[in-house]
């Protein structure tokens, strides 16, 4: 059996609830730590990270803890962001967005459709992955957004189910600040693995 590339998939902290690029809370702080202490020992390949700045603030500690610099990847972005429309308040954002979630093709007025972020996706890390021998380690930290348009394009509606029951309607809530998704790559095949994981986020106090 040849061996599999493993990305963490981890979703940038708790950020600031605020229009624009905004940068992570005190606490969302405090998550980027706990994340980066749990993978601390893991023979990390790379960091690869959105451009927005919570995620960069998000591998400020997992750079320090792994050794590895952290390299922006404008495919991570996430779908869209509040404030890329000017004058968007934030109920027509999210109206917005939960319409490109039940409508995957549907393009909103700034951003990406659900389908095109997922294709930008699988671009990197598919890209990535050929970067380096199967058997490696990459951290992409990234948004919640992505990561379930991700899932949605690439698994079946059963496995998702598998892993977690109700995933075509909860989708929006699934990926809590600073969790973990596992992704497998090999051969051109994707596997998920342990998803949306905060057990690391409990070892504080």
């Amino acid at each position: 059996m040849s061996a599999m590339t493993t990305f963490r998939l981890i979703r940038h902290g708790l950020k600031v609830r605020e229009i624009g690029d905004v940068p992570l809370t005190e606490a969302g702080l405090a998550q980027a730590r706990l994340a980066a202490g749990a993978l601390r020992e893991r023979k990390i390949a790379a960091i690869v990270s959105s451009p927005l700045l919570r995620a960069r603030e998000t591998a400020v500690p997992l750079a320090r803890e792994t050794g590895r610099s952290a390299v922006v990847d404008d495919r991570l972005r996430e779908r869209a962001n509040w404030g890329d429309v000017p004058g968007q308040t934030f109920a027509e954002f999210v109206a917005v967005w939960e319409r490109c979630t039940r409508e995957p093709d549907y393009i909103p007025p700034s951003g990406d459709s659900a389908r095109q972020a997922a294709r930008r996706m699988t671009s990197a890390l598919t890209d990535w992955a050929s970067r380096y021998p199967p058997g490696v380690e990459i951290v992409f930290v990234t948004h919640g957004g992505l990561i379930t348009d991700f899932l949605s394009c690439a698994f079946s509606e059963q496995e998702l189910e598998n892993v977690c029951p109700g995933f075509a309607a909860r989708q929006s809530e699934l990926i809590p600040e600073c969790s973990i998704t596992d992704i497998g790559y090999d051969g051109g095949c994707f596997r998920l693995g342990k998803f949306a994981d905060t057990g690391h986020l409990r070892q504080d106090g």
